[in-house]
Formats: structure tokens, sequence, C-alpha cells
């Protein structure tokens, strides 16, 4: 069971995240699959959660094994072409019974109320509605793919108006023509056509496949869009794990920020995969979610978050906000997902050619994932490229970390005249040296 202090240390690690998503809008999509696991009581709990925390939510399902059993409850043998259902009559009302049964079963998870359950006085208002336009998907390699058909445009105007009232928008895997003709859709297309009309900040598959991993059995957790087309070339996925990773791709090739693919067969995969730092599932994005940078004042709230606790216990010397605004030019930060999870700051001394690495933080959530070596690494070229020639550090608790890594212990008389005169007696820091 959770000590006091392990549930305030939780709650303070979401604590960026919940600040960073609140007032965005993520598209959530799931198949079929997971509803027939039994699963859709916990996701809607989980999507309330978000609701509550302030993040617009538009949800999206998919219905492929409810079609399969209603075709089969008919008689009816369902055809396919390039992993596509041929949707003909018999099987577009299918679709449709099946699509309608699920929209009930969704609506009564979200009705969910009883006292001492996570829904108690959740109260979500679930609103569904004719907001995508379809076409046909026409003839494909001489295959009429009949009724099937694929989103033409999303009514992102009206759902963000329903969003804004705080509730929830619900999206069906059938689309209508302007002369009233249903098609039978993807799940994964209409999710990417949603959350690139709705400039999306998150596309979130929660899907039956197992944790995406590369030829070798490694686990694969983050990817560019142009790493994941690589991926998709080297042809090692499942047919179901490729198509949800190439309509991630197309998302965010498209501008929406985060695309996740998420199993799951994980209870709270996505709350999980949204409120930790490496997730439970393989997100893609357009550009690589880690960046090792200069610090601006922007980040000045972010550091003091992460410094506080090393300031409390004294394994840092307290600077101030004001101290660290004004030096915020020496500062480097690790930087995923838009919260700060390292820094480091640089002091020259030029006479001696000398430079003094500071403050070297990591959040302990991701202390064993080689953040601080790379931060080191960092602030190492950043002294080379200054021309200095030797870096030195002054530590209280961390000598064997830096002897590691090359820094040698010195006395004060090695530090540059003016940061011996500033040398803190009464705290008796370790001075280690490293040559550059």
């Amino acid at each position: 069971m959770e000590t006091p202090t392990q549930f305030v240390q939780w709650l303070r690690s979401v604590a960026p995240y919940i600040h960073a998503f609140r007032g965005k809008t993520f598209v959530v999509a799931f198949p079929g699959e997971l509803v027939a696991a039994g699963a859709l009581s916990v996701l809607a709990q989980d999507l309330s959660l978000l609701v509550a925390l302030g993040i617009r939510v538009v949800i999206v399902y998919g219905s492929r094994p409810q079609v399969a059993e209603q075709l089969a409850l008919r008689n009816v043998e369902g055809r396919f072409h390039n992993g596509l259902r041929i949707t003909d009559t018999a099987a577009l009302e299918c679709a449709k019974e099946a699509a309608g049964e699920l929209r009930l079963d969704i609506e009564a998870a979200f009705s969910q109320g009883l006292p001492n359950t996570p829904m108690a006085h959740a109260a979500i208002r679930i609103i569904s509605g004719n907001f995508v336009t379809a076409r046909p998907l026409g003839v494909i390699d001489g295959v009429d793919l009949e009724l099937t058909g694929i989103t033409r445009k999303v009514d992102a105007e009206r759902i963000h108006a329903i969003l804004g009232t705080d509730s929830l928008v619900l999206l069906s895997p059938l689309g209508f023509s302007p002369t009233g003709e249903a098609f039978n859709l993807t799940m994964e297309d209409v999710a990417v056509s949603a959350a690139i009309a709705l400039h999306a900040d998150k596309l979130v598959f929660i899907t039956e496949t197992a944790m995406m991993t590369d030829d070798g059995g490694a686990e694969i957790r983050e990817l560019s869009s142009h790493q994941a087309e690589a991926v998709l070339e080297a042809g090692f996925l499942a047919s179901d794990a490729s198509f949800y990773l190439q309509h991630a791709i197309k998302a965010c090739n498209s501008g929406v920020p985060r695309a996740h693919i998420v199993p799951f067969e994980m209870d709270g995969s996505a709350l999980l995969e949204l409120f930790t730092h490496d997730g439970v599932g393989t997100m893609i994005s357009h550009e690589n979610l880690e960046s090792l940078r200069k610090a601006t004042i922007e980040d000045v709230g972010g550091i003091i978050k992460l410094i506080e606790p090393l300031e409390a216990d004294g394994t840092l010397v307290k600077r101030g906000r004001e101290l660290i605004e004004r030096e915020i030019d020496q500062f480097s930060v690790i930087e995923h997902d838009g919260v700060i999870f390292g820094c480091a700051a640089l002091y020259p001394f030029p006479e001696e050619k000398m430079a003094e690495m500071a403050c070297l933080t990591v959040n302990p959530e991701v202390q064993a994932q080689g953040d601080g070596e790379r931060i080191l690494r960092h602030m190492e070229n950043r002294a080379r490229a200054a021309g200095f020639k030797q870096l030195f550090v002054l530590t209280t608790r961390t000598s064997h970390w830096f002897q590691k890594r090359g820094f040698k212990p010195a006395t004060v008389d090695a530090l540059p005249k003016d940061r011996q005169r500033m040398y803190n007696w009464q705290r008796k820091s370790q001075v280690l040296v490293k040559s550059l």
C-alpha cells in the first residue's frame, strides 16, 4: 500500500502534465476489440478523469468484430481487399447495427455514477451526431469497395462548440454524403481526420495490438515521423500495428504534434501513457520529443520546480527566482513533451580559461535513463565551444558520479581566484576538475 509520502510524490510528479494538458484537445480512438474484451467501463472512467482535468476529449470507436458478428448471424461472408472491408448493402446494414449498439454501450459507460466509484459525481455528457461527411472510396486495383468510404470533412466548428461546454464528442465509424448516403469508414481514418481538422494536440489509439517492438525484440517507445516511416518500410511489424502506425504518421505529418499507439491490455494504459515520462506505448511526433537546449526565460518555473527538493535537503545551494531569471542564459535544460526533466548551469571564468558547471539536476523518475550524462556532455561541449580548457564542479554528495566521468579531486586553490573568494567553507564542498 502506498505511503502518504509516495502519494504526495506521485501527485507532484503528474502536476506538470496536468498544467500542460489543461484546455488541450485529445482525440482518443479505440477498436471494437476493446469493447469485446470488457475494457470499456474502465476506459470510460479514465477518459472522464481527463475531462475533469480540463482536457477536451473527442472519442472515435471502431466496430470490426461487432460487424463480423452481425454478418455471421445473417450467414453472410465478409469480403476484404488489402485489409479493407468491401461494404455491400448487407454489410452496411450490419455496420449500422453494430455502430448503434456500440454507441449505446459507450453512452451507458459514461453514465455510471455510483457512489464510491471513479465515476461518482462525474456527470459527463457525451454527444454524437452527423459530424463526419464521407465519400465512397471507389475502385482500387480493379476492385469496387462499394459502400466503403473515406472521410471527406469533419465539422470542426460544431465539435469545438460542444467541447467548450465540457462535453465529450463521440464519432462513429460511419459517415454521410450530402445526398444522404451512409458509408462504412475505418476508425483510424475518422480519428486521423478529426485530429487534423480539430488541430488536436494529441491523437491516442488505444489498440488491441501488443507493445510495438523492433526486429530485435526491443520495445519501440518513441519515434519521429521520419523514423516511423523507416520502421514501416523495414516491414517487420504485424499488419495491424503497421495500419495504426501508418495513420499515426499521417496525423503527425499533417500538423498533429503527438500520436500515441497504446495497448489496452494493461489497466489504465491511457493514463500511464499520458502522465508518465516513458509511457506504456509508442509515441510518434513530427519532431523528436526530447530536446536538450539552452534555457529561456519561459523555463524558469520548470527549473525552480526541479531543483526545489534538492535545495530543501541541502544538496544544492538555494537560488531564488530572481537569481535564476538573471542567470537564465547560463542554464541548459532537457525537455520532454513540454516538461523540464533536467538542467545545469555553466559559469565562465575567462582569465583562467575555466568554467564551473553547477546545478546539474535530473528528475528522480528518470535518473536511470542517462539524462545526467547527456546534460554533462552538452555542458562540456558548451565549455569547449567557448574556448575553456577545464571544467570544474563543487559537490557535497555526488563526487563519485563525477569521478567516474573523468573529474579529478582538487583543492580550493585549483579554483579561479574569483571563485575561491566565493567558496563556502561551511558547506565544505568537494572540488573536482576535468580537462577538456
